[in-house]
């Protein structure tokens, strides 16, 4: 999947019908002012495991909630609204900035992104397709040159 938004992608995400809201991995984030409207600054690793072209992302903030992790644990988050581009649908959702760093995916798409257009098979995997080799390389950390 893609954020056109933010000028990221492609992120390898995870549908997550029993989450509301959907999550992505951000670091240093830094709120501040532009215009008299609060904004957020953060970067996004979109590879996984991998700390390789790390993209800086200024967006409005569109709110601040508490979210309750599956286990139970509370943690304050800044909402940010933007688009995602999943299977060739781009939609517009909110998404809470976390560090999931040591998640096994740096994006999460909640059920709210998700009934705007889309059916989960939850016995199939990776329907989007594959991205290309070099991109697949790249994740890994091996460079495009062999």
């Amino acid at each position: 999947m893609r954020l056109p938004g933010m000028g990221v992608g492609p992120v390898k995400a995870k549908l997550d019908t029993g989450a509301r809201t959907s999550a992505l991995h951000a670091f240093d984030l830094v709120e501040f002012e532009r215009d008299g409207v609060d904004w957020v600054r953060f970067s996004v690793h979109p590879w996984q495991r991998s700390n390789q072209d790390a993209v800086l992302v200024e967006c409005p903030v569109h709110d601040r909630r508490t979210i309750r992790s599956s286990t139970g644990h509370e943690q304050e988050r800044v909402v940010v609204l933007t688009e995602i581009e999943l299977l060739g649908q781009t939609v517009t959702t909110e998404v809470t900035l976390t560090r999931r760093d040591e998640m096994g995916f740096r994006m999460l798409v909640g059920r709210e992104a998700l009934r705007r257009g889309f059916l989960v098979d939850s016995g199939r995997s990776y329907l989007g397709g594959r991205p290309p080799r070099k991109v697949r390389r790249r994740n890994r950390g091996v460079s495009s040159g062999a």
